[in-house]
């Protein structure tokens, strides 16, 4: 466990990064990070998620005092190409149906920065997932509940509905959700 005297900032508006960090019982507080969240020309999705979550950390830095910043982003790759968050309904059919009966690839990359120390370290985790093949009714059923909007890959591993889509995954599952969160804790524990 970590000490609760450690003040923790989270730099992110993720409700699923907050709930992850208080499953393993983490005291913090949010502080947003607003980025231009671009990805640059022929950058591999690790380079990418890494760098945005440094980014972030950076960008949020300078409101913190003391304590430890802890920042992530996460992406989703289908055909070595990065499929965000959905423009719109449409755009979130347009990608639940290409993810649909195939294997795609969920890459988060996380930054802690321990201010106590200045010890910082950035990582990443990839995770494979496939989907079962969807239907259209079912495509279109999900996206009516607003779920898919906020998400990378238009789906949420963890929602009621988004959860029956996976057929199967070989990495960890809270990455898909947000945060790898064994690796995450063993690189805070790291730098304490």
């Amino acid at each position: 466990m970590i000490d609760p005297k450690y003040k923790i900032v989270l730099a992110s508006k993720s409700p699923r990064r907050a709930k992850l960090l208080k499953q393993i019982n983490l005291n913090f507080k949010v502080i947003s990070a607003e980025i231009d969240e671009i990805v640059k020309k022929d950058e591999k999705p690790s380079d990418v998620v890494k760098r945005l979550a440094s980014e972030k950390l950076d960008a949020v830095k300078p409101k913190v005092k003391e304590g430890i910043i802890v920042s992530a982003d996460t992406i989703v790759v289908l055909d070595n190409k990065i499929i965000g968050k959905p423009k719109n309904e449409k755009d979130a059919e347009k990608i639940l149906k290409s993810l649909s009966g195939r294997t795609h690839f969920v890459y988060t990359g996380f930054s802690i920065l321990n201010l106590y120390n200045e010890k910082r370290i950035t990582r990443v985790e990839k995770t494979a997932v496939t989907f079962r093949e969807l239907n259209t009714a079912e495509i279109k059923d999900y996206i009516k509940t607003g779920s898919p909007m906020d998400k990378a890959g238009a789906y949420g591993i963890q929602d009621d509905f988004g959860a029956v889509f996976v057929k199967k995954i070989s990495g960890c599952y809270y990455n898909v959700v947000g945060l790898p969160l064994m690796n995450f804790y063993k690189s805070l524990t790291g730098i304490i």
